[in-house]
């Protein structure tokens, strides 16, 4: 089944004979490494029984690695239609494992894929990947059976999901991720290892939804509310932000920054004041 895959040409040479290069309006920086293709492929979950939805597969060098791992079903999202040259002929030799879907993922209503659960996995464009996290933290929240996101994001963005209190990344994006997921760093990815090379490093994030987590969230759109709110001024003390609260009644002086705030404070905090 993988070897019409295997068997294929490499990425780059795809990419020369159907005329296709990186677009700077979709973010796009392509990943032709198949060390780190087959590496961040390997790191879904059981992939081999579980279906995979890809955001922004471009000419499919990441799509071929999921394929190849043993994903039993992949729906690929891509904007950039002048990719489907390359990605029709990654359709005929996966043999009716992959489809495409040429829309914009921001705009994709993810729970009419057909998919009763799946994994997202991702080399994500720069420019809207934290609006996609925050969309999935949001569906997963309402009950979509997404069972883990394995991500690549600039290596910053990356921090910024994984930090914890008193961190200099931490903020919105840590606590809404942590009120429901695991999240961690699998491992970071030199500039080098794309074309064209962009200026940031970038790193491969997993997010796990954790069930007992998901339970106790009551309004995750009240927790983004206070933490938009928060930190925004995020070096002001919580009082001199919100001075009509009373602080006691949360074990808190009202001293404190956002930045020192658990997650579950933050989810405390939003069921009790919005």
């Amino acid at each position: 089944m993988t070897n019409r895959i295997a068997n294929l040409p490499p990425v780059s040479e795809m990419m020369r004979e159907c005329g296709l290069e990186p677009k700077k309006q979709f973010g796009q920086n392509f990943l032709f490494d198949l060390n780190l293709t087959g590496r961040i492929a390997r790191s879904v979950p059981n992939i081999e029984h579980t279906p995979v939805v890809e955001v922004g597969p471009g000419p499919a060098g990441l799509t071929r690695a999921i394929l190849l791992a043993g994903a039993p079903r992949v729906i690929a999202i891509e904007k950039d239609k002048t990719t489907a040259p390359i990605l029709s002929q990654i359709v005929d030799a996966s043999t009716g494992r992959l489809s495409v879907i040429y829309d914009d993922a921001l705009r994709v209503n993810f729970s009419e894929l057909g998919l009763n659960e799946y994994a997202i996995c991702a080399n994500l464009p720069y420019n809207v990947g934290t609006e996609l996290l925050i969309g999935w933290l949001q569906k997963i929240a309402h009950g979509e059976r997404i069972l883990s996101l394995t991500l690549m994001f600039q290596r910053e963005v990356a921090m910024r999901i994984t930090a914890r209190p008193g961190d200099e990344h931490y903020g919105r994006l840590a606590v809404l991720t942590s009120l429901i997921a695991d999240a961690k760093i699998l491992f970071d990815v030199p500039n080098t290892a794309f074309v064209p090379r962009p200026r940031v490093q970038s790193a491969v994030v997993q997010i796990i939804p954790n069930p007992d987590k998901i339970r106790k969230i009551i309004d995750l759109g009240k927790i983004e509310q206070i933490t938009a709110k928060l930190f925004g001024m995020r070096r002001k003390m919580i009082r001199g932000i919100m001075p009509n609260v009373n602080w006691d009644s949360f074990g808190l002086t009202g001293t404190e920054r956002a930045e020192n705030l658990s997650p579950e404070m933050f989810a405390t905090l939003a069921n009790n004041l919005l």
